[in-house]
């Protein structure tokens, strides 16, 4: 709904309730952070000859059982791109984060149906048989596949951003804080991993930031206030 004032459309909160597929779409943006982080948990901690210290998650889909992470990257995009839609069909337009979170979160549930189609290359020993060290030689899929990980961080810290700027100016501390400090989170873990040689810092700064994305979703699913 909207509030004419000279020739100017103020959006306010909408009053009319949330219709069924809207709250399907977000419920799915809601399941798809923990769902993907779970899967990831588990697969690393019981996939034989998996070090998560030493290979990063995109490995998980590689060997015998690799179609798990696979149909992980693929399910959790598509949830993430259909609470995209729902999104767009709740956030009031003209407002911080109605144009364009939408389509960041659009961006980021592209980036792991991309992963899922483009499988990474062996490396560091990893499946069983293949020699240490980095790849010899980068696949096309691989190369692809690599682009992955940049667009859906780059994707997630500017909607963060975004929603960062609409929570500050709807006066909710809280998540402006916690939009905030989820990017920061992400970065200065995924800076320290390479360092450190420990890729299970991405997975933890990873982790924030996917289930800032799915906490977004239930948010707006239950408070009709966060919308206008």
């Amino acid at each position: 709904m909207t509030i004419r004032t000279a020739g100017t459309d103020i959006p306010t909160a909408r009053t009319r309730p949330m219709d069924a597929r809207t709250r399907i779409m977000l419920a799915c943006g809601v399941a798809a952070g923990p769902l993907f982080v779970l899967l990831i948990v588990v697969q690393a901690a019981t996939r034989a000859g998996f070090d998560p210290a030493r290979h990063p998650l995109s490995m998980l889909s590689l060997g015998g059982q690799g179609w798990i992470q696979t149909t992980n990257f693929l399910v959790s995009g598509i949830l993430v791109l259909a609470s995209a839609l729902g999104l767009r069909r709740t956030l009031a337009r003209r407002t911080p984060g109605g144009t364009w979170g939408p389509r960041l979160i659009a961006a980021y549930g592209a980036g792991l149906v991309w992963a899922g189609v483009f499988r990474t290359d062996p490396a560091e020993g990893y499946p069983a048989g293949t020699p240490d060290g980095a790849a010899a030689h980068v696949t096309w899929h691989g190369a692809l596949h690599n682009l992955a990980p940049v667009g859906i961080g780059l994707a997630l810290s500017v909607a963060c951003v975004v929603f960062a700027r609409r929570f500050a100016r709807q006066g909710r501390t809280a998540w402006t804080t916690a939009s905030v400090a989820a990017p920061s989170l992400y970065l200065l873990l995924g800076f320290a991993a390479f360092p450190a040689e420990d890729f299970r810092l991405l997975i933890v700064g990873g982790a924030v930031v996917w289930l800032w994305a799915s906490a977004l979703s239930l948010k707006l699913l239950t408070d009709p206030s966060v919308r206008s």
